[in-house]
Formats: C-alpha cells, sequence, structure tokens
C-alpha cells in the first residue's frame, strides 16, 4: 500500500513539473509577442512621425507666397540656391529677362556670380501639381548627362518669392536646332534604360545660347517608358494642344513615338514659321499638322508653306528632305513614325558643315502656350 502511494506520489510531481514547464514556454512566448508587438508599434509610430513630418516640409509649411519646402532627393552635384541668389541673378526676375512661359510660371534668363549664364524657372502658383513637376523634374535632371539636353545646375525650394526669335534664325541655323533637338530625344530615348519619354516637346522647351546651340528642356512631365520593345506605358494625358500625338490624346498609351510626333510639329515651325494651333488663320489653316502635311511631300507645294521670313534663303533639295522627315513624325499612326536614331542620321549630311550663327544670350526659339512652367 505504501509503494503504491510512493508511485503516486511521484506521478503527481512528474505530471505538475510537466504543467510548469508548459505553463513556463506559455508565458515566455506571451511575453516575445507582446515585446515584439510592442516593436511594432514603436517602429510605426515612428515611421508616421517621420511621414507627418516630411509632409508638413512638402505640402504645409508655406510661408509668405504659400510655396512649400519640397525635399529633393537626387545625386551629389547639385548646389542648392537661396532665393536671394536667384533673385540677383535674374535682375529681380525682371520682366526684360523672360525667355518661356507656362502656366505654372515663367523662365528667366540669368547670370550667377561666378559669371555662369542660366535659365531659371520660377514657379509662381501653389498646388500639388506643380510641386509634383517640380520635383520629378529636379530629380530626372539630376540624373541624365547629356550635351543636347539643357543641365541641371541646381535649384531653390524657399519660400519666397512670348519672346519670339523664330524669325530671327537663318536656314542652316533652323537645321542645326533641329538636328541637336533631334539628338537630345535620342539620349533620351535609346541611350537611357528604361526610356525617358519627355511628353512636353516644343519650341519653347528648346533653348539657345549665345552661339544658338540647341538644348531640350523642361522635364517636368517627362516620363519612364516600357522596356519592352513597342510597348506603352498609360498614364494622364497631358501635354501642349498642337503637340500632343493623337494615340496619346485618344488613348493615354505614350510611347517614345508619341514624342516623336511632337518633334515633328517643331520641324513644321521651323519650315513654315507658323505656331502649331493659330484660330486666327483662314479655315483650314488652323491646325499646322492638318494644313502642312498634305503638302509636304508635294514637291510643286513644299515651297509655297516655307516661311516667309527666310526669304527663299535655303536649298529646296535640304527643303525636300526635311519636309519628308516632318511627314514621317507627323503620322497619325504611331508604327509609321521612325525612331529618333533615324531622324538624326537623316539630318546630320544637312548640318556638319553649317557654321554657328553670331547671336544673344539664351533664349528659346519659339514661346508657346504652355500647361506648365
Amino acid at each position: 500500500m505504501g509503494a503504491e502511494n510512493d508511485d503516486y506520489k511521484k506521478k503527481e510531481r512528474i505530471v505538475l513539473a510537466i504543467i510548469l514547464v508548459f505553463a513556463s514556454v506559455a508565458v515566455a512566448s506571451v511575453l516575445v509577442t507582446f515585446s515584439y508587438y510592442c516593436y511594432l508599434r514603436y517602429k510605426l509610430s515612428k515611421r508616421l512621425k517621420t511621414h507627418k513630418k516630411n509632409s508638413r516640409g512638402i505640402h504645409h509649411e508655406e510661408k509668405a507666397n504659400n510655396f512649400p519646402n519640397i525635399q529633393v532627393a537626387t545625386e551629389r552635384g547639385l548646389q542648392v540656391f537661396t532665393f536671394k541668389q536667384l533673385h540677383s541673378a535674374t535682375g529681380g526676375f525682371g520682366k526684360s529677362n523672360v525667355i518661356g512661359h507656362g502656366a505654372f510660371g515663367s523662365v528667366y534668363r540669368g547670370v550667377l556670380q561666378n559669371g555662369r549664364k542660366v535659365a531659371v524657372k520660377l514657379m509662381d502658383q501653389a498646388g500639388k501639381q506643380g510641386d509634383d513637376e517640380f520635383t520629378a523634374e529636379v530629380e530626372l535632371l539630376g540624373r541624365l548627362r547629356s550635351p543636347y539636353l539643357l543641365p541641371l545646375v541646381g535649384y531653390c525650394s524657399e519660400n519666397n518669392r512670348n519672346r519670339t526669335v523664330s524669325s530671327n534664325l537663318n536656314w542652316e541655323t533652323r537645321l542645326r536646332v533641329a538636328l541637336e533637338a533631334a539628338k537630345g530625344l535620342e539620349y533620351l530615348h535609346e541611350h537611357i534604360t528604361p526610356p525617358v519619354i519627355h511628353r512636353d516637346f516644343k519650341s519653347s522647351n528648346i533653348l539657345l545660347d549665345k552661339n544658338f546651340h540647341a538644348k531640350v528642356s523642361d522635364f517636368g512631365l517627362a516620363k519612364l517608358g516600357s522596356e519592352k520593345a513597342g510597348g506603352h506605358v498609360s498614364t494622364r494625358v497631358l501635354g501642349t494642344q498642337g503637340y500632343v500625338a493623337p494615340e496619346y490624346a485618344l488613348t493615354g498609351h505614350l510611347t517614345t513615338k508619341s514624342d516623336v510626333y511632337s518633334y515633328g510639329v517643331v520641324l513644321l515651325e521651323l519650315l513654315t514659321g507658323r505656331v502649331p494651333v493659330d484660330m486666327k488663320r483662314p479655315q483650314g489653316e488652323a491646325i499646322l499638322v492638318s494644313w502642312a502635311l498634305p503638302q509636304l511631300t508635294d514637291r510643286d507645294k513644299v515651297g509655297q508653306i516655307m516661311d516667309p521670313a527666310l526669304e527663299g534663303q535655303y536649298s529646296m533639295k535640304e527643303v525636300i528632305q526635311v519636309a519628308a522627315i516632318a511627314a514621317m513624325c507627323v503620322q497619325p499612326e504611331a508604327d509609321y513614325r521612325p525612331l529618333m536614331a533615324d531622324v538624326v542620321q537623316s539630318l546630320v549630311p544637312l548640318v556638319k558643315h553649317l557654321r554657328p550663327q553670331k547671336a544673344g544670350t539664351c533664349s528659346s526659339f519659339h514661346a508657346t502656350q504652355s500647361p506648365k512652367a
């Protein structure tokens, strides 16, 4: 009887020990789980505080003119200017220094303290769209390097805060502008992976230096294209009236061929001296592409659409070649348009022996209405 009691007590102690072990493990698990939960709550709270702080810095820290202190993540090498520095460089953002206009502000000619000549874009309207475009352009230009793109020197996000010269360009200079602008788009389309689609290529976004060499500018609407050959990206339709490719306007499908169409419109401007849309023109002539396209491939008619300011000082052989390139670029079907690399190769023989024309300071060769700065 005593032996049975000892066995029973022994088993009872074993069971109790097992229960205590499981209870200890359970308590430990609860403590570990609770600790991990507290850690996650701490990290999440810290991230939310940081996000709110940045949001206030981007969208809500408004001062005199309701401008945000925009945080821009770019590669090294960009200078951060003060508003005072740029105000001084542009002569107080004087009207005489305006070289372009946009819905979100104006572009001014400026000279920095070190003597460097620059173009300064001033955003004069607050709003998320303008902020986003400002940030996108600074981030993109901070990473792109090409002699045919307007280089980004720096930016300022402090809270302070139609000139037409195309008729002054001779035929040789217009050809060089066409080639160098084409090389700028070729770089974006062919030398960047995935390709960069400008999305607002137009004459007023081609800036000319003192020797009338062209630089493609204004990348506020630029978009990364598809990595697939012939692929597209779907996006909200933005751009400037008269330059937007028809398939992009209808479907929102954006490709590098959308830029090719816009380039073709610029070529037509260089040929004809006309703006893309001019409702003051006679019936049938208001839309440049619709009016010019039927005449571009007719050797007898192409001379009739040329800019009168050129006064016939051009080679008809060259005019016919440029007109043919323009006709291909503005084809309604995107697949029929050439690559910018093909456009460059077609223009090179026309331009390689040209000498620079003496001229003044940086300006856009033709100012038009734009949906942004």
